[in-house]
């Protein structure tokens, strides 16, 4: 049997063993709108951890870091700092928010916006942000898919066709079991995917060069540029890897498909648990990344899309069944993100436009309908782009991030009770300033004085929300006594009843 055959064979197997369990979660879904979009608030430890994990480490992390590591070197480890920064955000404030979900019923990041800042405008400018930078991230995914399927299949499978049978699949299990579904699947493959990284990169690297040691040593030798942090010049300045920590820290914390996640956990405790194990996984996935994009600069230096090392090594030096079980590894590492994000975008548009504006008295077996149908939305934007644009999946995550991060203000004016309120006005000048500096910063001046477009964006957000809030009416007393009120009793005493 040819090597592609197996390959793709395995790829596939692992699909049809995804819309499985997306089947028996719809047999144990009930129909009840907080069960189909929320996992019914009940998910414990493990199940967070993993769907968390894999959600974070994606077609970023296991095809767009080796890429990194293959043009930039070592130097892409700089920017990996944000794995800690992400523990901390999840333990101080994760917790946080999680809170707030439990006393209020809040589903969407909007939901606990608007309820704050009392103002529709606020939440209808929270869902656009949340869905238009996350649909930059499904094209991340869409990209990485569509890449694994066609250097698996020997390109016999189209990076077009590639990409459209495995984003139905995802869309497809979603759709027939929810976040359960989701949760479900994503537990394999956080698994999958960590295995796979690690045993794929130990394999090439004793196969093409006896080791890891004997790998740097040829890197050394033959690559030392590989083996330097980034200079002062060029795109990757220090600005700009200070800027990378930051947006792919906050910004990605603050994408509706992560904050969703902690209003899913049967408890805070469980939140802070997985903010203080988070960073493990996540930093310890590079370390194969660096072999393979290292190594690959060394036996493959010619090759025309970076991001497809991983695959393409696969395919030329690994054996075909463990190329399909690693390749059916990183369709995990992509899936479990994509399967994420159709899910919040579903959640938004279906909770933040449709319920509130459209059809408020439906019945939850409506909107679990209705949430369905709008799956389609972003899932056919994605595929377009992904077709049709492409760019290092790195940068077009980090871009997605520092949309989202315009967010941070409004966000940390709800969850840090103070004497100085930001105010809905502030917030909306805020984030309109912050997303107008974003484009100003990428495209007409791109990372003015060698910093990270995404972090000036961030500080002229914060300097206008401040100022307009001080002049602005501040929400209702008795609004935040209630909610800042909750915020300082879980500090303080624990978990809600």
């Amino acid at each position: 049997m040819e090597p592609w055959v197996v390959a793709t064979g395995l790829i596939f197997l692992y699909l049809v063993a995804t819309v499985v369990l997306g089947g028996v979660a719809n047999r144990r879904m009930a129909v009840d709108l907080e069960d189909f979009l929320l996992y019914g608030r009940k998910a414990g430890f493990v199940v967070l951890y993993l769907t968390v994990v894999a959600t974070y480490h994606s077609a970023f992390a296991f095809l767009g870091s080796g890429g990194f590591f293959y043009t930039h070197g070592i130097g892409f480890w700089v920017a990996g700092a944000w794995t800690v920064l992400v523990g901390g955000i999840t333990y101080v404030l994760g917790s946080r928010i999680w809170a707030l979900g439990k006393n209020f019923g809040y589903i969407t990041p909007a939901d606990l916006l608007a309820d704050f800042y009392e103002s529709d405008a606020v939440r209808i400018l929270t869902a656009i942000v949340s869905v238009l930078f996350t649909i930059l991230y499904i094209q991340v995914q869409a990209q990485g898919l569509g890449y694994i399927l066609s250097v698996a299949s020997g390109d016999r499978i189209s990076f077009e066709l590639g990409t459209l049978i495995l984003l139905v699949v995802a869309a497809g299990y979603l759709i027939a079991g929810g976040l359960r579904a989701v949760y479900w699947t994503d537990v394999i493959q956080g698994a999958w995917m960590y295995v796979a990284v690690w045993v794929g990169a130990l394999v090439l690297a004793y196969e093409l060069f006896g080791g890891p040691l004997e790998l740097w040593q040829r890197v050394a030798t033959e690559r030392p540029d590989l083996l330097t942090l980034p200079g002062p010049e060029g795109f990757f300045t220090p600005g700009m890897w200070f800027g990378m920590v930051i947006v792919l820290s906050f910004g990605i914390v603050f994408q509706p498909h992560l904050m969703i996640r902690y209003y899913t956990a049967v408890s805070g405790r469980t939140i802070k648990w997985l903010g203080a194990t988070t960073p493990i996984y996540l930093m310890t996935l590079y370390v194969p990344a660096a072999l393979v994009g290292l190594g690959g600069a060394i036996v493959m230096p010619d090759i025309a899309v970076p991001d497809r090392i991983f695959p393409e090594m696969l395919f030329n030096y690994a054996p075909a069944w463990l190329t399909g079980v690693i390749l059916a590894g990183a369709t995990a590492a992509a899936m479990s993100t994509l399967d994420s994000i159709l899910h919040s975008n579903m959640t938004v548009l279906t909770r933040d436009v449709y319920q509130r504006y459209l059809k408020t008295d439906g019945s939850p077996a409506h909107y679990i309908l209705i949430g369905r149908i709008l799956v389609v939305v972003p899932l056919g934007i994605g595929y377009i782009l992904s077709v049709n644009t492409f760019e290092f999946l790195v940068v077009l995550v980090t871009l997605s991030g520092a949309g989202a991060l315009q967010l941070m203000p409004a966000i940390l004016g709800v969850c840090f009770p103070s004497a100085r309120l930001t105010t809905a006005p502030g917030v909306l000048a805020g984030i309109g300033t912050g997303l107008g500096a974003l484009y100003a910063t990428l495209v007409v001046w791109p990372h003015p004085l060698g910093l990270h477009g995404g972090v000036w964006a961030l500080l002229a957000n914060f300097v206008v929300t401040w100022i307009v809030s001080r002049f602005s009416s501040p929400p209702s007393e008795e609004t935040v006594e209630r909610i800042h009120g909750a915020v300082e009793r879980f500090v303080y005493e624990g978990d809600p009843a």
